[in-house]
């Protein structure tokens, strides 16, 4: 028998074992896919199990709803988020927010807690703080982000810096270290305006008080006390924090001010890329158009004609218009809203430009940090 005999005879070979092959039911689970589910799930049910109050801002502790089919949530590394999908009025939209309790603290209650600060014209902010109650049901995503410590390419000295609400994900990742979780250590630089505005300030000094691998600084803009640094966060300051013997990490969150005057603080140091890490945050920049423009959107065999603002992203115009977008970060880096350009022309600012190199050649955008300069047509992913 030849090679393509061989290879033809193939066929009556399986029909052969499958005839001689004993019947029985197939299994009814798949441990890998099981797990999967567990690990990353398309949509998370949860429920509002507590509220915190915090100055401008609110806890939340968010359990599994049984009744809705969610048992447990995923696990997930200190520094990560949760798109949290909302529906308001007639939009439809998502936001990321950061976990700010910790993977052993969150695995231990079988909850996570993100926290939300009230911000002067907050769509989504707003409308959580005003709605959110014990016993809210709310869906969120699978833990993301890569806003996360890593052994292999982090250094095991890490200065943290925060403005604000930036304060979350540090929070996480303070608490990992106290639980054994993870092991670095772990210097925060906190700005705050003043004493009262401190986010988490109780929390840091209980975990400063379980090990002495964390050490959080104050630094107040707008009062000076004893035993806080007064000013902004700056290039001295941080040369201070930094071990003479031995490289060191740099992790940035917080609003777009502090990223456009930390960038220039760290210049003087020449860091190697791997290891200055800044959270994603969306386009802050002024874009100077009020015009209103007609989009024409497609999605699988629906088109549908929307207006959409100049100086707002196209992301924006679609959740205003109920149009289920699929978005995470919202900062032109996940590229999960990756949508393709048809026709049109569009501004994408420069240092929000997270797309791959073959996505710029072939006409594909992120709506997140994409603005219209024109009338456009697009195409975008289903939601599913």
């Amino acid at each position: 028998m030849n090679v393509v005999d061989s290879f033809l005879d193939i066929r009556r070979l399986r029909d052969e074992h499958i005839d001689a092959a004993p019947a029985k039911e197939l299994a009814t689970s798949d441990p890998v896919r099981e797990k999967a589910a567990l690990l990353h799930p398309q949509v998370q049910h949860l429920r509002v199990r507590e509220t915190r109050e915090l100055r401008d801002a609110r806890s939340y502790v968010l359990e599994p709803d049984n009744a809705r089919g969610t048992f447990r949530i995923a696990p997930f590394a200190a520094g990560q988020y949760l798109s949290v999908f909302l529906r308001i009025g007639e939009s439809v939209l998502t936001r990321p927010y950061s976990i700010s309790s910790g993977p052993l603290e969150s695995l231990g209650c079988n909850a996570y807690t993100v926290t939300v600060k009230r911000t002067r014209g907050g769509f989504a902010s707003d409308y959580i703080l005003d709605n959110w109650r014990t016993g809210t049901t709310v869906d969120v995503s699978a833990p993301e982000g890569t806003f996360s410590y890593e052994p292999v390419r982090d250094a095991k000295c890490v200065i943290a810096i925060a403005g604000g609400s930036g304060i979350t994900p540090f929070r996480s990742m303070a608490s990992s270290i106290a639980d054994g979780f993870d092991d670095y250590s772990l210097t925060i630089l906190y700005g705050s305006r003043t004493r009262e505005d401190i986010l988490f300030r109780d929390d840091f000094d209980e975990i400063q008080r379980r090990t002495d691998k964390v050490r959080v600084i104050h630094v107040l803009s707008d009062e000076e006390a004893e035993g806080f640094e007064h000013g902004f966060i700056s290039s001295s300051l941080i040369a201070e924090q930094m071990p003479k013997d031995m490289p060191c990490s740099i992790f940035v969150c917080g609003p777009e001010a502090l990223y456009r005057h930390i960038r220039g603080e760290l210049e003087r140091f020449g860091l190697p890329g791997k290891y200055v890490r800044f959270e994603m945050s969306p386009y802050a920049g002024k874009i100077e158009s009020g015009d209103i423009h007609s989009i024409t959107v497609r999605c699988q065999d629906r088109e549908t004609v929307i207006p959409a603002r100049g100086d707002e992203p196209l992301l924006v115009a679609l959740e205003r218009a109920g149009i289920g977008a699929p978005s995470r970060c919202r900062s032109g880096e996940c590229g999960f809203c990756r949508s393709k350009l048809i026709s049109g022309d569009v501004f994408i600012p420069e240092e929000k430009d997270g797309r791959r190199l073959a996505d710029r050649k072939f006409g594909y955008i992120h709506p997140c940090c994409t603005f219209p300069l024109g009338n456009l047509v697009i195409e975008i992913p289903s939601q599913k």
